[in-house]
Order: C-alpha cells, then sequence, then structure tokens
C-alpha cells in the first residue's frame, strides 16, 4: 500500500490519536475486504504490542445497533411468501410465479426503509397511479383482470406492515427494516455506550438512515468521520464524484463549526493515463495480460502489490485468468464469479432439466430422452468419474432415443455410485430430491484430487452450489411451500443468481483482481480498469423497481442520478492516488458484444488537468497475413509402408479414391490414421441410412433369382413383401431408433414407395420385352492393377450393388438415392479425369467395370446408375461422346484410357514427394 494511501493516513491518526486506548476503537469502514489492509498498515504504524481495534463494516456497526439478523435474498422470499399466503387464503400463487413480482417489491421496501419513508405514503401513492392509468374504465365495466390488478396495488400497505412484523417477531430482517430498527434503537444504543469511540472512514453515498446514525454519534461527541474527497471534485458544484459529500458538506449541522477532513490534493499530480480501446471482451482480457507482462518486463523484482486490475464486467473474469503472463509471482482475486457460467451450475441445470421432462413424459415409466442422458454423462464434472462411456457408445451406436428408467439401469453395466445417484427416480418430498443433489456434489467432491490446482478450482465452483443446494434445503423444512418438481426446478433458477463463487487468495501479496465495488477505500499505483463502456462503467439505468422515476425524485429515494454519481466516484478515486492508468474499453460499435466509450474518458479529455498525461490508443491484435494455410503432410517411410501395405493386403476401394481426389487430407485422416467422425445418435434418418435399408431390401427381395431369368410373376409376388421387409431392414440398420412417428416414419414411407416404384419399373422393362438375368447382388470384387508407372501392383476393390445380364449385354448397375442426371455420366475427354471431384461418379462406375472386365466372357458391357430420385429415367448409363456420337458400351480402349488416368492418380499417392495437402472449399 502507499504511504499516501488513504488507509496509511487513517492508521497514522489512529497511531497518534488514540494509541493509548485502542481497545476502545471501533473503526467502521464501507466493506470488510479493507479491514485487513488497515490491520497491516496499523502494524506499520504501532511500535510494540497493542490490541487492535474493533474493524468493523457498516452493514454490521447497523446490526450492532438494531439488535436484529440479517437474513439473505433467498430467506426473505421464502419468508415473505409465508406472509403472503396468510393474507391470501383463497388461491395464492404458486412460488415460483410470486417470486417472479416479490423480488421486486421486496427490494422497494428495502429502498423505503433505508431511507426512512412513510410506507404508507409511498405505496398510496402507487396505488393512486394505477387507479389513474385505468381512468377511462367505469366501475361497471372494469373486467375481472382490472379488478384483481387494483386490488394487488391496494393491499401493497397490508403486505409490508405484515411481513415487517413478521419479521421483527423473528428479531431477523432484510438490511431496509435492520437500518430503520437501527434508527429507533439509536438513543438506546448510545445511552449503553461506555468509552467506545467510532471512527467512520472512506465513505461516500450515505442512506438516510446513515445520514442520522452517523449524525447523532457525531453530535455526541462519540464518532469522527474522515471522507476521501478529493479538491477537484468537492469544488467542482458539477462534478458527480464529490455530490454526495458536497451536500453533507453544505446540510449537515455538524460541519457549521468543525472541518470537513480530509479534501485531498491527489488527483491533480502527474499521471500517465492510457486510453485504449480494443475489440471485444476477449481483446480486452489479451491487452490486459500484454499491459501485465510488460510491467513485468520494466520492473523484473516487483510483485505487482501496488497492480490493481479492476474489472467492470465480472464475465471478464475467465478470459483474463487464461490471458495472464507466466511470471505473475502471487494473485488474489476480490469478486464473486456469476453462477452463469459456473460448471457445476450448468451440470445441474442439465440435471434438473433431465428428471423434470423425464416426469413430464410419463410419470410411471419415466422415460429419459437419450440428448439429456449423454449431456449429463458426458459433462466435465461426471464424465470421469460415472464409468459410463460404454454406456454413452452404446446409445449413439444403437439410435436411441427415448430411453425408460429401468432400461438405462440396465443397459449401465459397471456399478457406479455417482451414476446411481444421478439416475435416481425423483419419487420424494422436494427435500430428498434436493439431498439427492447434495449428495451428487458430495461425490464428485470426494474424487477430486486437491494436490492439482484445477481441482482446486473445480472445488470452489462445487462449494458455492452446494452452499445453496443446503439453504435451499433448510428452506424446504423450515416452511410451506408448493412441493412439485417444477416449483423446485424454478425456484433454483431464481435464487441460483445469488451463488457466487468466492476465490481463495492472499489478499496482501501479487496481483490484485477485483470488482468495482471491491476496491472501495483501496489505492494502487497501477490500475488497469477494463469495460470502461456505457452501460458497463458506469453502470447502465436498471428498471427493477415498482416505484417510477418521479415518486422517487419527490421522496428523495435514489434514482439513476445517484446511481451513477457512486460509480462517478468510485471511478475517480481508483485515479485519485494512482501514477499509471490504463482505461480499456470495447471499440466494436456493431454485434452482440458492441459497446460505447464511457462517458468518464470524454470527462477526462475535457477536463485534462496539466499534470495529467492522457494518451489515446487503438490496440489490434497481430492479425496473420493469411487467414488459414492448408495443411500439409509430407510422407515419411511409415506412411509409405501403410500405403504398400493397403495396396498389397487389402485394397483401394472406388469410394476412396473419389476421398482422396475430394481432399487427400481427409483421405490421410480416415485410411491412414483411421480417424472416424464422432458417432452420433442418429435421430433423424439420414440420407446415407436411408441408401443402405433400400439396398438391404432390394438385395433381400432379388437374391432368390440369381442365376435364372426373371419373369414378371417373380416381381410381382414381391410387391406384398415391401412393407415387412422395410421394417425388417430398418430395424437392423436403424436399432432402436424411432421410426413411428415425426420425420422417421416419413422416411419409412419413402424407403417403401421407392422401393415400390423400383419394382414397378422392372416390372414395365419385362412386359416391354426385356431378358433379364441377374448375376450378382452386392457382391465384392478384387483385381490388382500392375502398370510399368507403378510402383508396385496395386489391388483395386468394392462391392457392386447389382450385375445383371439385360438383353445379351453386361450391366453393372449402382443404386444412388440422390438425385442423378445423364449429363453427370457423359465424357468428352479424359483429361483431367481425376483432378475433378465433380467426375466422382464416372471414376467409381469404370472402376467397377475394371473390376469385372475378366468375367464378362466376351459379353459387351455398360455400366451406369439407377437414381431413386430418377426413377423416371430409368437405368442412367456412362456414356463417352466423341464426335458428338455416344457410346455406352465399355471397349477395350475406353477402359484402357480411363486405367491410364487412374494410373497418374496412384503414382502421385505412392509418390513419396508428393505430400498430403488439404483442398479448400
Amino acid at each position: 500500500m502507499q504511504t499516501n494511501s488513504f488507509l496509511h493516513q487513517i492508521a497514522a491518526t489512529i497511531a497518534q490519536e488514540h494509541a493509548h486506548h485502542l481497545q476502545e476503537v471501533v473503526v467502521v469502514l464501507p466493506n470488510k475486504r479493507a479491514r485487513i489492509f488497515l490491520i497491516r498498515e496499523l502494524q506499520s504504524q504501532l511500535k510494540g504490542t497493542h490490541f487492535a481495534p474493533q474493524i468493523i463494516s457498516i452493514e454490521d456497526f447497523i446490526q450492532d445497533i438494531a439488535g436484529i439478523q440479517s437474513i439473505d435474498s433467498i430467506e426473505q422470499l421464502f419468508e415473505f411468501y409465508e406472509v403472503y399466503c396468510a393474507l391470501t387464503p383463497n388461491n395464492p400463487e404458486p412460488f415460483d410465479l410470486f417470486a417472479n413480482w416479490a423480488k421486486t417489491l421486496l427490494q422497494d421496501f428495502n429502498e423505503i426503509d433505508r431511507y426512512l419513508l412513510d410506507p404508507d405514503k409511498i405505496l398510496k401513492y402507487l396505488e393512486n397511479i394505477k387507479e389513474i392509468e385505468h381512468w377511462s374504465v367505469t366501475v361497471e365495466k372494469q373486467t375481472e383482470l382490472i379488478e384483481k390488478h387494483l386490488a394487488f396495488w391496494k393491499k401493497l400497505p397490508t403486505y409490508y406492515h405484515a411481513y415487517y412484523q413478521h419479521l421483527l417477531a423473528k428479531k431477523r430482517g432484510y438490511q431496509g427494516l435492520i437500518y430503520r430498527e437501527a434508527k429507533e434503537n439509536l438513543n438506546h444504543f448510545t445511552n449503553a455506550l461506555g468509552n467506545e469511540f467510532f471512527l467512520f472512514a472512506g465513505f461516500n453515498a450515505l442512506n438516510q438512515a446513515e445520514e442520522v446514525i452517523v449524525q447523532h454519534l457525531l453530535a455526541l461527541d462519540k464518532a469522527q468521520i474522515y471522507w476521501d474527497i478529493d479538491a477537484a471534485f468537492l469544488n467542482d458544484p458539477l462534478h458527480d464524484a464529490g455530490l454526495f459529500i458536497r451536500r453533507f458538506h453544505k446540510e449537515w449541522p455538524y460541519y457549521k463549526t468543525n472541518p470537513l477532513q480530509w479534501i485531498q490534493k491527489e488527483f491533480s499530480q502527474d499521471k500517465h493515463i492510457s486510453v485504449i480501446g480494443t475489440s471485444k471482451s476477449i481483446g480486452q482480457a489479451k491487452l490486459v495480460g500484454s499491459i501485465l507482462e510488460e510491467h513485468l518486463q520494466a520492473h523484473p523484482d516487483s510483485n505487482l502489490q501496488q497492480c490493481a486490475v479492476v474489472l467492470g464486467e465480472e464475465s471478464l473474469l475467465m478470459p483474463l485468468l487464461y490471458n495472464l503472463p507466466a511470471g505473475i509471482p502471487a494473485l488474489n482475486i476480490t469478486m464473486g464469479y456469476s453462477s452463469k457460467n459456473n460448471p457445476a451450475q450448468i451440470l445441474v441445470n442439465k440435471w434438473f432439466k433431465m428428471h423434470t421432462n423425464a416426469l413430464a413424459r410419463n410419470a410411471n415409466s419415466y422415460v429419459f430422452y437419450y440428448k439429456e442422458i449423454v449431456d449429463v454423462l458426458t459433462h466435465p464434472l461426471i464424465e470421469p468419474y460415472a464409468q459410463a462411456q460404454a454406456l454413452v457408445h452404446r446409445i449413439r451406436s444403437n439410435n436411441f432415443t427415448f430411453i425408460p428408467h429401468k432400461r438405462l439401469l440396465e443397459m449401465m453395466e459397471k456399478d457406479s455410485p455417482l451414476f446411481h445417484l444421478l439416475f435416481k427416480k425423483w419419487e420424494a418430498q422436494p427435500q430428498e430430491i434436493l439431498q439427492q443433489l447434495s449428495a451428487i456434489l458430495l461425490e464428485i467432491k470426494s474424487q477430486l484430487n486437491y494436490e492439482n490446482t484445477e481441482e482446486k478450482i473445480t472445488n470452489a465452483f462445487l462449494y458455492s452450489i452446494f452452499k445453496i443446494i443446503n439453504k435451499l434445503i433448510t428452506y424446504y423444512q423450515n416452511h410451506a411451500v408448493d412441493n412439485s418438481p417444477e416449483t423446485i426446478y424454478a425456484l433454483y433458477k431464481q435464487v441460483i443468481d445469488v451463488a457466487e463463487v468466492s476465490f481463495e487468495g492472499e489478499p496482501l501479496e501479487g496481483l490484485q483482481i477485483m470488482g468495482v465495488l471491491e476496491s472501495r477505500v483501496l489505492d494502487f499505483e497501477t490500475v488497469i480498469i477494463t469495460s470502461v463502456n456505457e452501460g458497463k462503467f458506469p453502470a447502465g439505468k436498471s428498471g427493477n423497481s415498482f416505484i417510477p422515476y418521479d415518486v422517487k425524485r419527490e421522496y428523495g429515494l435514489p434514482t439513476f442520478k445517484e446511481k451513477d454519481a457512486i460509480y462517478t466516484y468510485h471511478f475517480y478515486h481508483l485515479l485519485q492516488r494512482a501514477k499509471n492508468i490504463y482505461l480499456i474499453y470495447n471499440a466494436d460499435s456493431e454485434g452482440l458484444d458492441a459497446g460505447e466509450r464511457s462517458r468518464f474518458i470524454t470527462q477526462l479529455e475535457v477536463e485534462h488537468l496539466p499534470n495529467h498525461q492522457l494518451t489515446f490508443e487503438m490496440f489490434h491484435p497481430e492479425v496473420p497475413e493469411t487467414a488459414y494455410t492448408p495443411m500439409e503432410i509430407h510422407k515419411n517411410e511409415t506412411v509409405m509402408e501403410q500405403l504398400q501395405a493397403i495396396a498389397a493386403e487389402k485394397y483401394f476401394s472406388p469410394s476412396a479414391l473419389t476421398n482422396y481426389i475430394r481432399n487427400p487430407i481427409q483421405f490421410y485422416f480416415q485410411r491412414l490414421l483411421r480417424i472416424s467422425e464422432v458417432e452420433e445418435v442418429e435421430e433423424n434418418i439420414a440420407v446415407n441410412t436411408l441408401g443402405t435399408i433400400i439396398h438391404a431390401v432390394l438385395e433381400d427381395l432379388y437374391t432368390p433369382f440369381i442365376g435364372r431369368v426373371l419373369t414378371a410373376q417373380d416381381i410381382e409376388a414381391c410387391f406384398p413383401k415391401i412393407d415387412d421387409k422395410v421394417a425388417e431392414k430398418f430395424k437392423e440398420v436403424y436399432k432402436e431408433g424411432e421410426i413411428k412417428k415425426g420425420r422417421n416414419l416419413l422416411a419409412y414411407e419413402v424407403a417403401k414407395r421407392n422401393v415400390f416404384n423400383f419394382l414397378k419399373l422392372e416390372l414395365e422393362t419385362l412386359k416391354q420385352g426385356d431378358e433379364v438375368q441377374i448375376v450378382a447382388l452386392e457382391q465384392g470384387f478384387l483385381r490388382t492393377l500392375e502398370h510399368p508407372k507403378l510402383p508396385f501392383p496395386i489391388n483395386i476393390g468394392g462391392n457392386v450393388d447389382r450385375i445383371e445380364l439385360r438383353n445379351g449385354r453386361v450391366r453393372i448397375i449402382d443404386y444412388k438415392t440422390g438425385k442423378v442426371d445423364a449429363n453427370s455420366l457423359k465424357l468428352s475427354t479424359w483429361e483431367g479425369l481425376t483432378e475433378d471431384i465433380k467426375n466422382d461418379k464416372i471414376i467409381q462406375l469404370l472402376a467397377y467395370a475394371f473390376l469385372y472386365e475378366t468375367h464378362t466372357k466376351g459379353q459387351p458391357m455398360e455400366v451406369g446408375i439407377i437414381s431413386f430420385k430418377n426413377l423416371k429415367a430409368g437405368f442412367l448409363p456412362f456414356t463417352f461422346v466423341e464426335n458428338k456420337e455416344g457410346e455406352t458400351a465399355i471397349a477395350p480402349d475406353i477402359l484402357n484410357a480411363y486405367l491410364e488416368e487412374l494410373v497418374t492418380l496412384l503414382a502421385e499417392l505412392f509418390n513419396p514427394e508428393v505430400p498430403f495437402v488439404e483442398k479448400i472449399n
């Protein structure tokens, strides 16, 4: 801490004026965080051993006066609901709907009490406003909805007084109630005082109750108050940083005979202020990291104790932690991290959603949806400990979509306590459901290794949620609330907003990372402030109140003007004693994460004091000259050995070759590294799955006819079998997938229609006189390709969908479920055949011709496609067009020309000097 810091001055004053009776001194600070810094300053000021003075926050001090225990916002809701139900015996709203408006109303009750206003006046005023809003509707024409609406506003005073007395009887209360009772109990408190002397230090804005209490103690000479205000702000009547203290100085009777302490002259001293704009939140995090790295390089012996990073937006914490330089000696985070991005909260949210949806589908069979199961089991906090990897694989590979609870337990082969806790049925009271959740969190905690830093952070995330769940269990035990699981989930979503993660650290060592409010009373030499944008710093206007702006102005309640003034004071206090200041803002004016430069920056620019070196710059992260460099993998000895092994021991299929043409890198990943895409549940039948099913149905129907001439009666006998065969193949291929509803039912009907139309086309050709003999169905062929340009013989192989002898000509047929037209199977030149992926179908068909050539026995051969989306076109043959004449027969010269192109492709594949280079479409 600096020698000119405010806490240093307070410690010096205590040491000089109160050293002999420290135990009688009570120091009251705006927050608890400053306490440890003040104790350190006192240690440096005092000689010898002393009893430390009592150092407390203003909230604790007010509670001491009132003699009432504070309750948190969650318990306030429960207590208020109890009062609400007592006052509304007929059809009270369920808790989740009640909480939506009750949170806002309780905030208004709190403000009314903190400012010692007459609640009946304010709440009656609100009632009158609502009546005026409906002035045009006569009493006779008022609907039931309007009557209920007006009745609600009439009841507000009743709610207020009943709630107030309800809490008072329990000696518990919200902040405003405690402040009002403290004011009422003030005389009794001061009469009971002994030699205690109060020092109020570092305050700025005080509410009405605080003003009354502080002035009362000042008048009795039982207190002293030390402000931390700079003359530059106090003496400027338009400067919001001095708004409150100027008013106190003018209005408090105490200052008619006493000077205001202390008026500083620090803001006008030498300061280097860098205003830096950058892109988005992540840009700010990277910029802070680079500033700290430069600071460490310039001051290698620094432990960053005099450096603070103040986050104007708490969501920046995680990006910032990932961008901090490695050389930071120590770190202390003094701010709550929002529950929104807490991984434990995300897990609990998924768990609630999974069970509530399972109950809603069928409370008896308790049916889970596969995505919700997989989401929970693959969550980072669950996956390492639940031992359910085999179950997840089984769900994905068998296309399970909806799984009953009993079936899920049967599918889980391993005995995992965590799994059974996660999927235990909700059949009990809310407390037991919450206890089940608490047990899940404890089970995860028991698996953590505390020597691992990341798992320590995980524990902090878990603990924040664990505390909230245990609070909810206690509240449910003590209060009568709707017991439905939906209400528990709704309530959880309501209260999780207050579940912040508290990180542990050494507060007196290293870099300090904090929020705006945590910076009160503290001073640093180097200050880095992020998110200095409108709506962030200062915070934007908040309309979370039932009390209109004009009513607040009339009765002296704080409006956005006063809230802006509080932010202004915090901002300028951070700058007051700092020497090096970095103000970072989001310069992007468009998009989701857009921002506008804060008015505070403009104000600094306009004021621009002589000793302030103010600089403006834009920070642009280094952008590479090329957005993306295609991947390139050179063929080493191992790669060449693998290619040779495929060529000799296995084979290259036509689809593998077209895959290489499409993208060599994809070929490398799939064929050499054997990396396949992650298997996912096929919730809706994919096109390739539909194709597999149709292929299988046709194979089954035609297998009995292999080796003989087809007749019309053969085909007619197939029509009645279509439904059963399609259903059978769907079961084999799609496994546990649902086919009786939705898109899958449509796909099922499409498959039946395609098979029906194919058989119908076959029947028509037979009736027209075609003689057809089925030679082979879904049969595999293998042939070795030898050529002088190839380093060694290479096996080519693949499965042919159908080979037939039609009217004396061999016909090789490839089924395609997609649409294919005749033009895509026409070729006029062989040059560049294997360089363009649009020729993939031709390359495949001619590969089949090469594989079967030795089996033709001199008969003419043609190859082609039957497209199920273009069945009217019938058989679409490969056609080589030369001199405007098309030839469909695969003559030796056509096959040789094709093989020359194929050899060129294979020679490139087996050339060790030609790397696999990624193709970018």
